[in-house]
């Protein structure tokens, strides 16, 4: 059973199913339940509703096949190891089948952390009911009582005599059982784990180091055509004349208009990029909308009416007590997703249907743009998604997958769509620029006395208050990244660890200006003012390994820490910065990172996540925002937009806390969210200046010093 767009399930019959996925064991399960048990009986006979399923095959092969998708996080690597625990396999012997709307099952999309911290424990779950199917299968096989069965790498044999054994491969040979999740097989505790919390080699490490890797840019298919989009020279304007015979002219170009979407297609990639060129295009003029200067003002003037997210206590009453009130405002600009692949898709139509290989977190989601624009059936339609070059929650939409698909149905062959460097720029849904305003104040003793917090298109995340203070509320003022329609000019959406960079840069650096005025490390001012414990976990775990000494600031050493929470992981960072005082550049020397994100499953892949966080968000923080005039985008490509570069990297140490909880947390984003705020922190004690606004470029710092 899949879903489309609307929700609706599709359809196909249990002996269809059965004979697509072929022999052995097949365990269904579901992470969201989407409808009722009677849908699902009168779809399928049995097993209810489910968006993943795992087969052991008749060779003993385990496959698990997912519409999660592997970008770059890992899960490719992570989830198998999962399995093998539960399974009692080899972790070789398990396969992945990911993203492929015709071989999985339905999926939202891979985003928000959420694929091991929700998709890993119900896979852990159908691999413990595979075992007890498997286990049931072996005690009639055998002849023995279930008790006396014990399983190692995929072989079940008898306690106390290892000569009566049968493998998985010999129990599934020939059957066809399918079975449901159930609730009855337990999973496995911490002590019984052999393959989790093992550090492993990412098992595509190969692949993408060699060069091997097949990203959808790289997939070629006989008679296919490269296609050129027409890009507009400014968001916010219409086509209105299209003098396009030069193109056409030449041989073997194939233009296409097809309402807004103008194409020119060759078989030679440099032909159609010649063909565009030649493109007479007039557009409407832009009207007047705001730059990256005034976009603040206008956010504020167009600012909806505020949610409440919390609310505890009496701010009022708070500020009656405080003997130093704090008032900040606190911005960040737009940020581009810049993946290291620019969007990319390959459609082919044949005999009625159409296959898309897309880079794209939602194949699932494709495929429902291709119905409903298309009008075709949903059994006409199958997304792939090879490789993804990145992601960062930019490929959500999958825009190039409907350009490909609706030019490849109107010339009745292959085409692909490969955005260049300036066309992912353009189109690319930006980190919201966002607004954040505190009003807070501290008593005659330094301690907290109330907090005002108001954030404007951010969104909520990330802005909860985990510091112990007594009169405190927090407003969202839209809870996403849009807001009212025209909010901005351009198009917005999730980046990573959406909303939550912009609220931690605010929070922490507020906490900060609080522990200067009460004459208290900053250190020392949250741990006393913090009663979670994972907090206090990993601040004091990262004090350690930064080797944290006390002083209140600014101490001219330039350090700084920052603390939050993301996908449930708990997240410490501490900095060490220089600023060079006479042209203001800012230089990050040292980030230690301590995190807290439960079961650790591939300790080897998590580093590497938090040293990627780390790394991506020094952008945001130092380098990174977009400048633009009239709908006009400004900066285009890398000669610009100035993203972090290796020589200019600090030394980066990580810490995994041994954390009891035994439930694992997200870990592809957590660790960017501290980043602006911890150089922030480290800024002001270095030379003593507060950076309110993102990124904190040269021209900003030596403004403030000023």
């Amino acid at each position: 059973m899949t879903m489309n767009k609307d929700d609706k399930p599709q359809t196909f019959s249990r002996r269809g199913f059965l004979k697509s996925v072929g022999g052995g064991v097949v365990v269904l399960f579901t992470t969201v339940p989407r409808f009722s048990e009677a849908e699902a009986l009168v779809t399928l006979g049995a097993p209810p509703a489910f968006n993943a399923y795992l087969r052991i095959g008749e060779d003993g092969r385990v496959t698990c096949f997912t519409g999660k998708i592997e970008m770059g996080q890992g899960i490719v690597t992570s989830l198998p190891q999962m399995l093998a625990d539960e399974l009692d396999v080899k972790v070789g012997m398990i396969d992945m089948v990911m993203g492929d709307t015709d071989r999985c099952p339905f999926d939202r999309g891979t985003w928000g952390s959420l694929t091991t911290r929700v998709f890993g424990p119900e896979l852990r779950a159908a691999g413990a009911q595979a075992r007890r199917v498997l286990l049931e299968l072996a005690h009639e096989q055998l002849a023995l009582p279930l008790e006396q069965l014990e399983v190692k790498d995929g072989v079940v044999y008898e306690r106390t005599d290892n000569t009566r054994s049968i493998s998985y491969a010999e129990l599934t040979k020939g059957q066809a059982i399918l079975r449901k999740l159930r609730p009855a097989a337990p999973v496995k505790t911490a002590p019984d784990y052999k393959v989790m919390g093992t550090a492993l080699t990412r098992r595509d490490a190969r692949e993408k180091v060699t060069g091997k890797a097949q990203y959808t840019a790289d997939i070629r298919l006989p008679g296919m055509l490269f296609a050129r989009i027409l890009r507009p020279p400014a968001h916010g304007v219409k086509l209105q004349q299209l003098e396009s015979s030069a193109a056409e002219a030449i041989a073997g170009v194939r233009l296409v208009r097809d309402g807004d979407l103008v194409a020119v297609m060759h078989e030679k990639r440099d032909v159609a990029d010649g063909a565009l060129e030649l493109l007479k295009a007039t557009y409407s003029a832009a009207g007047e909308t705001p730059d990256e200067r005034t976009i603040y003002d206008h956010l504020m003037s167009v600012a909806p009416d505020g949610d409440p997210m919390a609310s505890v206590g009496d701010v009022a009453e708070g500020e009656s007590q405080a003997k130093e009130v704090f008032e900040e405002t606190y911005y960040n600009a737009y940020v581009a997703h810049a993946p290291i692949e620019p969007h990319a898709a390959l459609a082919s139509m044949e005999d009625g249907k159409l296959t898309v290989w897309a880079s794209t977190q939602s194949p699932f989601g494709l495929k429902g743009q291709l119905v409903s624009a298309l009008k075709l059936a949903e059994n006409k339609v199958r997304v792939i998604t090879p490789f993804v070059g990145g992601g960062f929650g930019g490929k959500g939409s999958s825009p190039q997958g409907l350009q490909a698909g609706r030019l490849a149905k109107i010339v009745g062959r292959p085409v692909q769509v490969c955005w260049t460097r300036e066309d992912e720029f353009f189109w690319d849904t930006y980190r919201p620029a966002a607004v954040v305003k505190i009003r807070s104040g501290i008593t005659a003793t330094g301690k907290p006395a109330f907090w005002d917090y108001r954030v404007y298109f951010a969104g909520a995340r990330g802005s909860a208050l985990h510091y112990d203070i007594p009169h405190h509320r927090t407003v969202a003022h839209s809870r996403g990244w849009s807001g009212p329609p025209g909010s901005h000019p351009f198009a917005t959406g999730a980046w990573r660890a959406p909303g939550a960079n912009t609220n931690v840069f605010a929070r922490e650096q507020h906490i900060d200006i609080m522990a200067a005025k009460a004459r208290i490390d900053p250190l020392e001012f949250r741990l006393k003012n913090c009663s979670d414990l994972k907090f206090i976990g990993v601040l004091k775990a990262v004090a350690e390994k930064f080797g944290w000494t006390p002083a209140v600031g600014p101490s001219g050493r330039g350090v700084g820490v920052a603390c939050g929470i993301d996908a449930d992981t708990v997240v410490a960072t501490m900095a060490e910065v220089e600023v060079n005082r006479k042209n203001g550049k800012i230089k990050v020397k040292r980030v230690v990172c301590a995190q807290d994100m439960g079961l650790v499953v591939n300790p080897a892949g998590a580093t590497i996540q938090i040293e990627g966080c780390i790394t991506m968000g020094l952008g945001y923080a130092l380098t990174e925002y977009q400048r633009f005039r009239g709908g006009k985008i400004l900066d285009l490509n890398f000669d610009s937009y100035e993203l972090p570069v290796f020589s200019t990297l600090p030394e980066i140490e990580t810490v995994l806390i041994d954390s009891k909880d035994p439930a694992p947390h997200g870990g592809g984003e957590p660790a960017i969210v501290n980043m602006g705020a911890v150089i922030a922190n480290a800024v002001f004690d270095a030379i003593g200046v507060r950076m309110f606004e993102l990124p904190m470029t040269p021209k900003k710092v030596m403004a403030a010093m000023k």
